[in-house]
């Protein structure tokens, strides 16, 4: 049995300035039939997207991203609920910061928080808790979040659902003839001080925060498996399956 943790972004979640509610209900499969060989922790952004479909405050303005967060936090939990409660799985929500990660007693809770979901058989939901603190104490954006906890969890792999494929030779947009690369053991500084380019008003940063989760991962010597999170027959197909089709894995193993 793996530990595995899932990370889901704000594109996946919200569609044409809604709750996307039929890719929710697939994640939420997914999970479930995870949960029947593994033990699984969600990681999922969202929560100042959810906010924007009930006011249309402007994100850009730090306090009103973070009344966008609280306004958005029970609407995303409320649909995770509605959805997990068909399939009989009791949901807890987690809201973090770096700080829990930078102090020896937080991670320590944290953990032992983590353990006493699995023994009750809870399925743990973490968002960063971007709502009342300085941005000091964020990490801005859930892919470094999301590498954090798969380490701090002792988790074995973290996969992250996003709105492209996997990582490319190349972008995409730009060259209509960029390779999918399946496997990535380093990567250069280059590529981690790539300009930050999300593809979404309510993401943090595209590809390079996600590279910088890799770069988390390898140098602790665990795995991350990039791939799309609107169809998952990829990572149905990695996980479930263990066939490697589509997405990119960062591993250290060569």
């Amino acid at each position: 049995m793996k530990r595995i943790v899932i990370k889901v972004g704000s594109s996946v979640l919200i569609e044409d300035g809604h709750i996307a509610n039929e890719r929710m209900l697939n994640l939420v499969s997914l999970i479930v039939d995870l949960r029947k060989k593994h033990e699984v922790i969600l990681v999922t952004s969202g929560a100042v997207a959810a906010g924007y479909t009930a006011v249309q405050l402007n994100k850009l303005v730090p306090t009103s991203k973070k009344v966008l967060a609280s306004l958005g936090q029970p609407i995303l939990m409320s649909s995770y609920k509605n959805l997990f409660d068909i399939f009989d799985i009791t949901i807890s929500q987690i809201l973090m910061t770096e700080d829990d990660f930078n102090s020896r007693p937080h991670t320590k809770i944290f953990q032992d928080i983590i353990d006493r979901t699995f023994k009750n058989d809870i399925l743990a939901i973490i968002n960063e808790n971007d709502i009342s603190t300085t941005p000091e104490q964020l990490f801005g954006d859930n892919d470094q979040l999301s590498a954090h906890v798969t380490y701090f969890a002792g988790a074995d792999l973290l996969v992250i659902l996003s709105d492209i494929d996997g990582y490319y030779d190349s972008n995409p947009k730009d060259n209509p003839k960029a390779k999918l690369r399946k496997q990535v053991n380093e990567l250069t500084e280059e590529e981690l001080d790539q300009e930050f380019t999300p593809n979404s008003k309510f993401a943090s940063g595209g590809i390079v925060t996600k590279l910088k989760a890799a770069q988390y991962i390898i140098e602790n010597d665990l795995e991350m498996f990039l791939c799309n999170g609107f169809d998952l027959t990829s990572v149905r197909s990695y996980l479930l399956d263990d066939v490697h089709e589509k997405g990119t894995l960062f591993t250290s193993k060569k």
